[in-house]
């Protein structure tokens, strides 16, 4: 296994804004196909360290690789293209509320591959059936939706370009836990359709277990503790076991009193 090169390999990863770490050495390999979750409490730097891997934020120190190629070595067309293979499901969805749902959902194929419109309405359609939303929606704007059918939108251009890497923002955030299930049943479905690599970044921990391959928790600037997500509640660890069973006794005490 030690040949095999990971999906996302992060060495030495540090971010401080002003007198604040919020990165403070960050070691991460995710393998190709997995899902992993990131946990942790608010402020630990869970939304920094995506936007490392995304390229939106530029790290102090430290190497990003995706796919054995280090982002800090690309540039111009090399880095788009790199960024092409990644999708996103944003915390709330993000959707464009001026552009109707097939817009949102092709909005990134019109942008990169010069599609018709017409085929990019028919190819928006298709990726609405994949998250079990009818053509009937597809004309539909934004504000005409439920915080359920919106995710599902946002999923649907998350995938549309076929990314080999797929993050997901709080995916659960605002739903209510019969539709956060559904959410969480859609992605894992999608991900494995597509082989995607995924990482999600949540505090639900029924969706972590249920998205998970792995999990992973950040404090202090660190990961703390790597292990099966199905061990989240079981991890041995006092930090992971006071945050996924929400005590308010423990390691973490002081910071809650802030």
């Amino acid at each position: 296994m030690s040949g095999v090169v990971p999906m996302i390999r992060l060495r030495g990863l540090t971010k401080a804004f002003g007198d604040k770490q919020v990165l403070a050495g960050i070691d991460l390999d995710i393998a190709a196909g997995t899902s992993l979750v990131v946990i942790g409490g608010s402020g630990s730097g869970k939304s920094v360290l995506i936007k490392c891997i995304l390229g939106l934020i530029t790290p102090d120190a430290g190497v990003v690789e995706i796919d054995g190629v280090a982002m800090h070595t690309l540039s111009g067309r090399a880095r788009e293209k790199a960024r092409a293979r990644v999708g996103m499901l944003f915390q709330n969805a993000a959707l464009f509320d001026s552009l109707p749902v097939w817009e949102n959902v092709a909005f990134g194929l019109l942008a990169r591959h010069q599609v018709t419109r017409r085929q990019a309405r028919a190819a928006a359609i298709e990726v609405l059936a994949q998250v079990g939303l009818g053509a009937d929606i597809a004309g539909l704007y934004p504000a005409e939706l439920s915080g359920g059918m919106q995710k599902r939108v946002g999923l649907a251009r998350a995938i549309a370009a076929r990314p080999d890497i797929l993050f997901f923002d709080e995916p659960t955030t605002g739903l209510d836990p019969i539709m956060g299930a559904v959410i969480d049943g859609l992605i894992v479905d999608c991900v494995k359709r597509l082989g995607s690599t995924a990482i999600a970044i949540t505090h639900d921990m029924a969706s972590a277990r249920r998205i998970g391959d792995r999990a992973a928790m950040l404090y202090g600037g660190q990961i703390v503790w790597q292990g099966a997500a199905t061990d989240l509640m079981a991890s041995g660890n006092p930090l992971v076991d006071q945050f996924t069973h929400g005590r308010r006794e423990g390691p973490i005490q002081m910071e809650t009193r802030r």
